[in-house]
């Protein structure tokens, strides 16, 4: 009995125990919990004056966290435009005036060898003219693309001179022989261009030739020759058959300052030339030279078409000069293509090209004669000056080296 009670002692001793002892731990953590309160209190809310020390805001350590430093700005590169391409001008060439650039060219005939001038200075190198010396003299004439009437007529014309006044002296000679081919070279035509213009639309010169003979070129020196004298010009290149020839001429158009008509290869010929007459009058041009097709003179139906052409042109303004380039070094060939291109075109004026030493003068007369139209211009080489308005006193004082 007294052990049973020992044991309930001792069980109601260990519940005390533990009651007291959840008592003790509840209050601390409720008095903890009201501490706890009481500085995160301290924390939010500054004390007030006059506030107890013990009182005071509990100083909690935080650890500082440097601001972070502002990302730099970085300012956008401006936009540079780029600056537009200014493609150079084609530097223009200054033209040599014609007076000047015929005085050099007499020059250079002078010192040329042709089978004229040799035939004129062997007359008058010897001591005595004879009558061998007549017949080497009409024989060399001839050989010289004279041909025969004009050689008869001067051969004649000479010995009739000089057998009246009994002149045997070459000196004497000399005189009369220029004199002579003067006449016969006939400084009475008119080789001047027509450049009169046809109401508001501008005059028209059409140039017309075969291959080879320099008909491009002369377009361009012939631009150059009649900006040098004060006129507008424009080009139209109506040979579309060959792109080169295109080329050719709008190059020589850039190097004298003035436009060039052109159209694509194997564009109609005919309508190139009309659209530079066209656009000539709507620019107020002075003269529009066509640069036709180089045909071949044997092909009827390419000439055919140089007639069109010019009948085409006609449609908007009077073609004022059709010129006839020539190479003066082909002879008798040179005559027969004068012939069908005039019967074709109506040819009004004849440029002789290459009139250099290997040519044979002659044929400025003999050319005259088969057309019943004047030599208008010469050529000598290949520079672009080298063209010049042909003068019969200047020609003749040229081959007899004067």
């Amino acid at each position: 009995m007294i052990n049973e009670w020992i044991f309930w002692v001792i069980v109601a001793a260990v519940g005390v125990a533990i009651v007291v002892a959840s008592v003790i731990v509840a209050r601390e953590r409720k008095r903890q919990r009201a501490l706890d309160e009481r500085r995160v209190s301290e924390l939010d809310v500054p004390a007030e004056e006059g506030a107890p020390a013990d009182e005071a805001p509990v100083a909690v350590d935080v650890e500082e966290v440097p601001a972070a430093e502002p990302e730099p700005v970085v300012e956008p590169e401006p936009v540079v435009e780029p600056e537009p391409v200014v493609e150079p001008e084609p530097a223009i060439d200054e033209p040599e005036a014609p007076r000047s650039r015929m005085a050099r060219l007499r020059r250079r005939l002078a010192s040329s060898n042709n089978a004229l001038a040799r035939a004129l200075s062997d007359l008058l190198s010897v001591d005595r003219i004879d009558e061998d010396t007549w017949d080497d003299f009409e024989a060399t004439l001839i050989a010289s693309d004279l041909g025969v009437g004009p050689t008869t007529e001067l051969t004649d014309a000479l010995r009739k001179e000089l057998a009246v006044e009994g002149v045997a002296d070459p000196e004497r000679a000399k005189q009369v022989l220029r004199s002579e081919l003067v006449d016969l070279v006939d400084p009475s035509l008119d080789r001047s261009l027509n450049l009169e213009k046809d109401g508001e639309n501008p005059a028209v010169i059409l140039v017309v030739g075969v291959n080879g003979t320099g008909k491009t070129t002369t377009v361009g020196k012939l631009a150059r020759v009649l900006v040098a004298d004060g006129k507008t010009v424009m080009l139209g290149a109506a040979d579309t058959f060959r792109a080169a020839a295109v080329e050719q001429l709008t190059t020589w158009g850039e190097r004298v300052g003035v436009e060039t008509v052109s159209s694509h290869e194997g564009a109609d010929p005919a309508s190139v030339a009309f659209d530079a007459v066209d656009k000539g009058a709507q620019a107020g041009v002075d003269v529009v030279i066509i640069d036709t097709a180089g045909r071949l003179h044997t092909k009827t139906g390419l000439m055919d078409e140089l007639g069109k052409v010019k009948r085409v042109v006609e449609k908007k303004a009077k073609v004022s000069e059709v010129l006839l380039v020539l190479d003066a070094t082909t002879g008798q060939n040179g005559m027969t293509q004068a012939r069908i291109f005039g019967e074709v075109v109506d040819v009004s004026g004849v440029v002789l090209t290459k009139l250099d030493g290997s040519a044979k003068g002659g044929i400025v007369v003999q050319v005259q004669r088969e057309l019943g139209v004047p030599v208008k211009l010469i050529g000598l080489g290949e520079g672009v000056d080298d063209l010049a308005p042909f003068e019969a006193e200047g020609f003749v004082a040229g081959i007899l080296g004067e």
